[in-house]
């Protein structure tokens, strides 16, 4: 078989060099490539002729699916999956598999940090002492004894739970499926109603899909505390982005914090999340670390091993 990765994953070249010999070992052609390119021309070019792809969340439509005739495996970096044509792949009977888990540490960690942020106002602070400011009067706000509303208690979720109890957190959660190890933490399930209603902050653990899709709008911002927090680094399209620039400017909610949005990044500079000093934001970075890009290939190369092995 011929396998391509078509993008770093940002692993080492030696760990491809590692790989290279191992499919070779069983008899098959490995390519790996330690750019990444985005443009369908470079995708479609560099998967032509592959019997199994490796990528991680680069967007793979149906333009460029139908220019690989031999593609029977998709090995997706990534946990969402919402970025590939997955119509076009259960019509041709391209199997896929994500790499779920390979992140939950990272993103919990973000999440928490980015909380942490809002109430302490740490970026903001430390650009004003570098532009020789003191602190004035200003007052952070402690995480201890907070009320956070998690939105959605999968892996994410349930992690970012445990961190928060650390400092302290009241928990409340809603989801849409009920945990029995979240309950035996001692958190309560409630309404989305009545956890956007009682929350200082929200933290939002979802994946994107239709009952998901705008579950943060207008009328649920307007049941949050104007001294609430809402943080997102679930999928940019799970909120209105347009009601939250809103709440933002009109100060319905005191703050918030996105690592997502309805656009990859690079955002337009007149984005309204970024036209707000009451947002922070990073580039889609919560799921990027050292240790979970290292356990994210050895997720999707396992999943290829194990392809490989059950199609003999």
């Amino acid at each position: 078989m011929n396998i391509v990765c078509v993008e770093s994953l940002g692993i080492p070249q030696a760990r491809f060099e590692e790989l290279k010999k191992h499919y070779a070992s069983m008899g098959h052609t490995f390519t790996y490539y330690m750019d990444r390119k985005e443009d369908e021309a470079t995708l479609a070019d560099r998967m032509r002729d592959t019997d199994i792809a490796v990528i991680s969340n680069i967007k793979l439509p149906a333009t460029v699916l139908s220019q690989c005739p031999r593609l029977k495996y998709l090995s997706v970096a990534f946990t969402g999956l919402d970025h590939i044509d997955l119509a076009y792949c259960k019509e041709h009977n391209i199997a896929v598999q994500n790499a779920a888990g390979y992140s939950t540490t990272a993103v919990s960690e973000l999440a928490v940090g980015m909380m942490l942020d809002l109430l302490r106002n740490i970026v903001t602070l430390n650009e004003k002492i570098r532009q020789g400011g003191s602190r004035g009067t200003f007052l952070g706000r402690e995480l201890r004894g907070k009320t956070v509303g998690i939105v959605g208690t999968g892996a994410i979720g349930t992690a970012t739970i445990r961190l928060l109890l650390a400092f302290g957190a009241n928990i409340i959660a809603w989801s849409r499926s009920v945990h029995a190890d979240v309950k035996a933490l001692g958190v309560k399930y409630v309404s989305l109603e009545e956890l956007l209603k009682e929350s200082d902050i929200v933290s939002l653990h979802v994946p994107l899909c239709d009952e998901t899709r705008g579950l943060i709008g207008e009328r649920e911002l307007s049941l949050m505390k104007t001294t609430a927090l809402l943080v997102n680094t679930a999928r940019g399209p799970v909120c209105d982005i347009a009601a939250v620039g809103k709440a933002l400017v009109d100060g319905r909610i005191a703050g918030a914090a996105f690592d997502v949005f309805e656009q990859e990044p690079p955002l337009p500079i007149d984005h309204l999340l970024l036209s707000t000093g009451r947002c922070l934001t990073t580039p889609h970075i919560a799921f990027a670390t050292e240790e979970s890009f290292a356990a994210r290939a050895d997720i999707v190369f396992n999943h290829v091993d194990e392809y490989i092995k059950n199609v003999k």
